[in-house]
């Protein structure tokens, strides 16, 4: 690769791990910035935004015609990638911080508890994390200020949920901390003068900042939105922020009214499928019927948290003794499945680069009858193998050669596509082990689908938050206890729930394009390794990719 370019690629990997040190830098492994945490003022977004653009006016300005195909395709990843997050940290999406799914007061235990303390240089560092983490909190209790200044609040409902997670938080005994208790130190160094410094540090730094995120929440509650208006549409300059989230999440240029519509045939699709298979597993081809039973027949839920974990653990054995026939490349990390009472209801963390961790699927076990027995699969195979975990450790383990950007940066269209690629994938390859593992595929796309419908609907058109959960009621098994945090979801992170089903879509259009072209020369295998060994690229340029290597 030219020196240009790589260094292009080296200044856009850097500016995009500088904003996020904890979750691209220790996270993966590196420990050259383990004082920091992400920052979270508007200067920082506007700094990000400005290096974020000129580094895609570098790539512009780059003849193509000079370049062979990996330097071409860093070319336009960081094109792409550096206008498109330009775009978005350019919003005043960040104003709007009040989020009881996965905010800071909810996810930072979890985070603390991943983040690897390989020896004492790194654990003594750790006081100063979390310092930074005050800072953090206090940036964002000035930021949720000067949102409500200019007219940018949150609904109101996220604004009180949110500060009765920080009091819970807040009024737990300092010895008890969550934030401490969960940070995992090497053996051999001093645990209890480290813990001590850690307890001092969240004191000093992490209770204080939290108070202040507190205390601003409740200064704008009383001008905070009502539920009937959360989404963007109701907000000055929401519409252009919202197209923004769009470009960024799907990196592709389809409209709201686009993906609305993509939604409401993918579900209708799904209809028939449901019936299909209805009569084998609940007896009846009738959709309302079908769903009832999936949400509530006690027979078809879990009773206790240790099935989960090792129904989890068959579901990706299975899958990984099955993939030298689907894949020419399997990756070197392990997958290890843990069950967890925070976070979502399953997610997966890639492997550190330095080898301190393979990837964990996680599975959460806080509420077990939530979980219906025909959810399992699809999620372990989404999160784990053939899903993330393969994609994410085969992109860490590609060679030097290529970018840390290609194979480290957040491109949810193209990971979530991935993801929900595998599941469809899984069924080809056999690897559901009943009629109602399948169904769970089904109900898997439900919620895909709903998304594009949901998302859309709240931020586009003016939907409310209960319109929003009605909808995923009548099309979909989704119970209300999941469809209520999954529209909340949407509320807080406008436009990334659309990733998934546009990813997967893109993903198969481009396999039925190459297996039109190829005809018996198609290989699943070469497919699969057009798609995956370039690192994560935005679907555009995934998409000539694959067209080259399988024309």
């Amino acid at each position: 690769m030219s020196d240009d370019l790589s260094r292009l690629a080296d200044d856009c990997w850097e500016a995009a791990a500088s904003r996020e040190p904890t979750y691209l830098r220790h996270l993966l492994g590196d420990y050259s910035a383990v004082d920091s945490y992400e920052g979270a003022s508007r200067e920082s977004d506007a700094r990000f935004a400005a290096t974020m653009r000129e580094l895609a006016r570098r790539a512009e300005s780059i003849d193509e015609g000079t370049l062979d195909e990996q330097e071409r395709i860093t070319r336009s990843v960081v094109a792409s990638y550096g206008s498109t997050s330009a775009d978005l940290a350019a919003t005043p999406l960040g104003d709007l911080r009040a989020d009881p799914i996965s905010g800071i007061q909810v996810d930072l235990p979890l985070v603390m508890g991943l983040l690897t303390v390989p020896d004492e240089a790194v654990a003594a560092q750790m006081p100063a994390k979390l310092d930074a983490v005050g800072v953090h909190l206090r940036e964002t209790a000035d930021r949720v200020r000067e949102g409500a200044a200019d007219g940018w609040v949150p609904a109101a409902y996220l604004v009180r949920e949110t500060i009765a997670q920080i009091g819970a938080a807040l009024a737990t005994p300092l010895s008890d901390d969550q934030v401490v208790a969960a940070i995992s130190l090497p053996d051999g160094i001093d645990d209890g003068a480290v813990r001590e410094a850690l307890r001092a540090a969240v004191e000093r730094s992490v209770r204080p900042g939290l108070e202040a995120y507190r205390q601003a929440l409740r200064d704008v509650l009383p001008q905070a939105r009502p539920e009937e208006q959360c989404g963007l549409s109701w907000l000055e300059g929401g519409e252009a922020t919202y197209a923004a989230a769009l470009r960024y999440f799907t990196t592709t240029d389809k409209t709201a009214e686009e993906i609305h519509e993509i939604g409401l045939a993918q579900l209708a699709h799904l209809a028939d499928e449901y019936r299909e298979l209805g009569p084998e597993v609940v007896g009846s081809d009738d959709l309302d019927t079908i769903f009832d039973s999936l949400r509530s027949d006690p027979k078809l839920h879990y009773e206790h948290p240790d099935e989960l974990v090792e129904d989890s653990r068959t579901a990706l054995a299975r899958a990984e003794a099955a993939m030298a026939d689907w894949f020419e490349v399997v990756p070197r990390a392990s997958c290890a499945v843990e069950g967890t009472e925070v976070g979502a209801k399953a997610f997966y963390f890639p492997p550190a680069s330095d080898g301190s961790r393979g990837g964990t699927f996680f599975v959460n076990t806080s509420d077990t009858s939530a979980w219906g027995r025909f959810e399992l699969e699809s999620l372990a195979f989404h999160e784990g193998v053939p899903g993330h975990h393969l994609q994410l450790a085969i992109a860490d383990e590609l060679p030097a050669s290529v970018p840390k950007l290609l194979k480290y940066a957040v491109n949810d269209a193209y990971a979530e596509g991935w993801g929900l690629y595998s599941e469809r994938l899984a069924d080809e390859m056999g690897l559901y082990s009943s009629a109602l593992d399948r169904m769970g595929m089904f109900s898997a796309d439900s919620l895909r689908a709903c998304r594009l419908v949901v998302d859309t609907g709240i931020h586009a058109f003016g939907w409310s938050r209960q319109q929003a959960v009605d909808f995923m009621l009548s099309n979909s098994p989704l119970a209300e206890g999941i469809c209520r945090p999954e529209a909340d979801r949407y509320v807080c992170y406008p436009g990334q729930a659309t990733s998934y089903m546009i990813g997967r879509l893109e993903i198969q259009r481009m396999r039925a394009e190459a297996e039109q072209r190829q005809g018996d020369r198609f290989d699943i295998r070469a497919f699969h390794s057009a798609v995956l060994d370039s690192g994560a690229l935005p679907l555009d340029v995934l998409d000539r990719v694959v067209a080259s290597r399988l024309g």
